[in-house]
């Protein structure tokens, strides 16, 4: 019985021993945990409109119900060049954290060496073989032990920024989803004013060749048809830079989308274009939508975990080294018993005088972080400011549309009125031609804001942080990933 008592109390000691240890070695890191900083939220938003809603449908651009529009987002996330650019980099810091973490492992290698010399038979005896021969094999091993808690703080700094990278590549994605949109609708505004002057040229022709007629029979003057012909080639002049310009964004958009310089296909007009319901949503809820929040809020963690490996360097590293191996003459007798060869090192280095290097470090560390603290708080004014921007300019933009909506309509009506009294003798042409140029000038005005009005939704779409179902639930893994461990 006593024996037993014995080894169960001696097992129970060294369970003890090693979680008293444990316990010290986690009480000891240095520098201050992260949290969250407060930030002043607005209550709400100043141009919101609807009931907020909290949980938007994630892939948002589909609402379009475009379903060219739809291949052009998925051909630009599989081969936009600027997104892979920053997938890499997710790479890169992915394999970095590894990096960081494997300095807290045990470093385990091996070496195998042979030599073979000859001495000088005028510095030995003669008896003595001037050959020798050296084989040894070695199987060596080093840790250091992290009382201080400098490689987790370490490893914390490289987890925040692989989670800030992450952000970061979200962020990309994000925009060049909305780019995408944004310039599919610009291409669709410029069709819209395409075909608007295309329809007043067709119908300025028409009134050419009907004047070039009444010219001929008398029954107009030569002002007359002046006039005509010169609102005609005005109409036309409209033309050249539209067609350029839908030249230029056509390539814009290819290139966004990964592909050559080329013409960009359209199955809808700007007019046909469903629009997605306007989003909504509480000011606090940002913070865990936009990635540019997120990466600022990673890279504040990063910052003010490398306080904690800066004051760590203050502390002695403790490392354990063991070296095992075999050393002989020969290779026959390489592996005997008499062969082994063993060595195990603790070493124990710190600081004395460093003439305040080590105390400027901490300092440099936490400037980094207040400036990181401070990169933090403009990053989410900024947000604010985007997503009040995109919802005035939603606003205002709608309501210019409506505005020149109606107008539209007023000068149609216009037209046709001007027209019966030239008909009737009641006025000259030029009134007829004064109120088509002012019908056309706000027919080009009205795809414009057409068009300004879906940039606009698209805008507001990207300030309040795009599909942000799959967004809220990545965040709250990146907290969690970044309140565990290593």
């Amino acid at each position: 019985m006593r024996p037993d008592s014995y080894r169960t109390r001696k097992k129970h000691n060294c369970i003890a021993f090693v979680s008293c240890a444990l316990f010290l070695i986690s009480g000891c890191v240095q520098g201050p945990d992260y949290v969250r900083p407060v930030v002043e939220v607005p209550p709400a938003y100043r141009f919101a409109q609807g009931t907020p809603d909290i949980a938007p449908r994630s892939g948002w651009w589909n609402a379009y119900h475009d379903a060219r529009l739809d291949n052009l987002v998925r051909e630009a996330l599989a081969n936009n060049r600027d997104l892979r650019i920053a997938a890499a980099r997710v790479d890169e810091f992915a394999a970095i954290l590894a990096g960081t973490k494997s300095q807290g492992s045990p470093q385990i290698g091996y070496g195998l060496s042979a030599t073979r010399s000859r001495s000088s038979e005028e510095k030995i005896p003669t008896l003595i073989n001037p050959l020798s021969t050296t084989l040894s094999t070695v199987l060596s091993a080093s840790w250091e032990i992290d009382l201080w808690g400098r490689i987790r703080r370490e490893t914390e700094a490289a987890r925040a920024n692989l989670l800030a990278t992450e952000e970061a590549r979200r962020g990309v994605t994000l925009t060049i989803i909305s780019s995408v949109i944004s310039s599919y609708v610009t291409l669709l505004d410029l069709d819209e004013q395409l075909r608007v002057t295309d329809f007043t040229i067709a119908g300025r022709k028409k009134s050419v060749d009907l004047f070039e007629t009444r010219l001929a029979g008398g029954w107009v003057s030569e002002f007359e048809m002046s006039q005509v012909r010169a609102e005609y080639e005005g109409a036309l002049a409209q033309r050249p830079p539209i067609l350029q310009a839908i030249a230029v964004q056509e390539n814009a958009l290819s290139v966004l989308v990964g592909t050559n310089p080329g013409p960009i296909v359209r199955t809808t007009d700007l007019v046909s274009l469903q629009a997605p319901r306007v989003p909504a949503g509480l000011p606090s809820e940002l913070l865990l939508r936009r990635p540019d929040i997120l990466q600022a809020e990673e890279q504040l963690a990063a910052s003010n975990a490398l306080i904690g490996a800066a004051r760590a360097e203050f502390f002695p590293r403790i490392t354990l080294t063991g070296l095992l191996g075999f050393a002989s003459g020969s290779l026959g007798s390489l592996f005997t018993g008499p062969a082994h060869t063993w060595t195990f090192t603790g070493d124990v280095n710190g600081p004395i005088y460093t003439g305040g290097g080590l105390r400027a470090a901490v300092q440099q560390a936490e400037a980094r972080r207040e400036q990181a603290l401070a990169n933090y708080e403009l990053v989410v004014q900024n947000a604010f400011r985007d997503v009040e921007d995109s919802l005035a300019s939603l606003k205002r933009s709608g309501e210019l549309r409506d505005t020149l909506q109606r107008r539209v309509q007023t000068l149609q009506r216009g037209v046709e009125l001007a027209k019966e009294r030239y008909e009737n003798g009641y006025s000259d042409y030029l009134e007829v031609l004064d109120t088509e140029r002012s019908l056309f000038s706000v027919e080009l005005q009205l795809a414009s804001a057409r068009g300004d009005y879906q940039r606009a939704l698209v805008s507001l779409y990207r300030a309040l942080g795009g599909d942000w179902v799959s967004v809220r639930a990545n965040s709250v893994a990146s907290a969690q990933v970044r309140k565990t461990k290593p």
